[in-house]
């Protein structure tokens, strides 16, 4: 039924062509300012931009920088130092206690038969200073013990491709899988920088006996960089700007003073003989050719801007690593109580991501091999699905311990918090620290003696409230 006479026209479409808008960013922007400073800038893939020879240099420069500047060297050892401590202990969580105790007591053997902390904290030091840290888990028959597992550390070096039998699914020596799992690894028998570099025969290693452990900064990143490689040359700086203050105190002590004038050339001043040299004695007075003048040199720079210059790019250099400037000078004397605390808070964090990366990545691994081979051993049956454990590293001491244990006392009344939590934060294992409580408290009793708890006094209490 049409309410007009004219037929209705068709309703034109309510979409149109799309418009393009260039979108505009400054960074990206080439300019006659900018060139020279993107110039390195270019569209590599991960594994092309750290290309065996370029990993090379960096790995050779970080270890010179290393081994010859002592603070690189004071930093790197403090990170590993800090991170692995004195070693990870082993809290097994099997329904049987009895199993539990054995695990632990003979993993702690072992653990020190392979000498694990020395081995992790070489490995944590490697990953700073040449990107990536390997290990074998081979037999050795000479521990003197039931399970014979051993962790053999290798240089990165080792690990390469042969050129004449290279791989489109290997990348510098690793083999992978079309998931992107690795298969094999390529090891040197020698290293190539050693007496027998000659020699370049390789041995094949499957990737359930090896161990790699680098920082992957971009997906698809199979070699790892050195971790200082953005502060090689803030160190290289450091040492040209120490030699700079060097080199100028030494020039100020080369001359005591040097003879000048005003009078113009051919005038009435004495002749002197050039760059010629007068002997000053202690406390004895000086007469000087007529018409010259003595003057002595007075170094200013670069010896005034030398501390905070050395103080800015020690903070530059340490910022890679989450590393506070305190702990990388070792020097807090411009800190506060609070300053100090927060700037350790977050290097507690990044320790704390460091040590899980390492549980996932080296223990829990060696932890596998270790119990197959120990249940074997002592003709046991281990459910390896259902081994539960956890790892306990050394605790952080607090600045402050009497704030602390106030703070850690109303957690527990609050119930915000536990035992097991606590004791964890200083790296200890909550059961064995109850039992030994225990033995002690009965030992006290039987003893007929007691422990007086001290009330707080006034000065305390009026430090909680601030």
């Amino acid at each position: 039924m049409r309410l007009f006479g004219k037929k209705p026209k068709a309703a034109k479409a309510r979409f149109s062509l799309p418009m393009w808008i260039k979108a505009r960013f400054d960074a990206a922007q080439t300019t006659k300012d900018n060139a020279r400073h993107w110039a390195a800038a270019e569209f590599l893939s991960a594994d092309a931009e750290a290309d065996p020879a370029v990993r090379k240099i960096l790995r050779t420069r970080a270890r010179y920088e290393v081994q010859n500047n002592s603070y690189a060297r004071g930093i790197v050892s403090t990170l590993a130092n800090d991170s692995v401590g004195t070693g990870p202990r082993l809290q097994m969580l099997l329904d049987s206690e009895d199993t539990n105790r054995r695990v632990e007591h003979d993993f702690a053997v072992w653990a020190r038969l392979v000498h694990l902390p020395a081995k992790l904290r070489t490995m944590r030091m490697a990953r700073c200073q040449d990107g990536e840290s390997f290990a074998i888990m081979a037999q050795n028959p000479n521990l003197g013990s039931n399970v014979t597992l051993d962790i053999q550390l290798i240089e990165a070096d080792r690990v390469t491709d042969d050129e004449l039998n290279a791989d489109e699914a290997s990348v510098d020596g690793i083999t992978f899988d079309r998931f992107g799992n690795p298969k094999s690894y390529k090891v040197l028998k020698n290293h190539p920088g050693g007496t027998a570099s000659f020699n370049l025969d390789f041995k094949t290693v499957g990737a359930e006996n090896m161990i790699h452990v680098f920082r992957q900064d971009r997906p698809e990143q199979h070699r790892g960089i050195p971790e200082i490689t953005s502060a090689l040359l803030l160190f290289a700086h450091l040492r040209r700007f120490t030699l700079a203050v060097v080199s100028a105190a030494e020039a100020a002590a080369d001359f005591a003073g040097v003879l000048y004038t005003d009078s113009p050339p051919n005038s009435e001043a004495d002749a002197v003989e050039a760059m010629d040299t007068i002997q000053l004695e202690r406390n004895m007075l000086l007469t000087m050719p007529g018409g010259w003048k003595m003057s002595q040199v007075d170094p200013k720079q670069p010896v005034t801007t030398y501390g905070e210059f050395k103080h800015e790019i020690l903070n530059e250099i340490s910022r890679c690593l989450n590393i506070p400037y305190n702990i990388a000078a070792g020097n807090s004397s411009g800190y506060n109580y609070a300053s100090g605390r927060l700037d350790h808070q977050t290097y507690y964090k990044s320790l704390k991501v460091d040590r899980a990366f390492m549980e996932e990545a080296v223990l829990d691994r060696i932890l596998e091999r270790w119990l197959r081979e120990w249940a074997l051993a002592n003709r046991m049956a281990l459910d390896m699905c259902d081994c539960r454990h956890t790892w306990f590293w050394d605790g952080h001491e607090h600045v402050d311990p009497s704030k602390e244990a106030t703070a850690q006392e109303k957690r527990l009344k609050n119930h915000t918090t536990t035992l097991a939590s606590e004791y964890a934060k200083q790296g200890k294992d909550w059961e064995s620290e109850l039992r030994q409580c225990a033995k002690e408290k009965e030992l006290m009793d039987e003893l007929g003696l007691t422990v007086e708890v001290a009330a707080p006094s006034e000065q305390g209490k009026e430090d909680d409230e601030d």
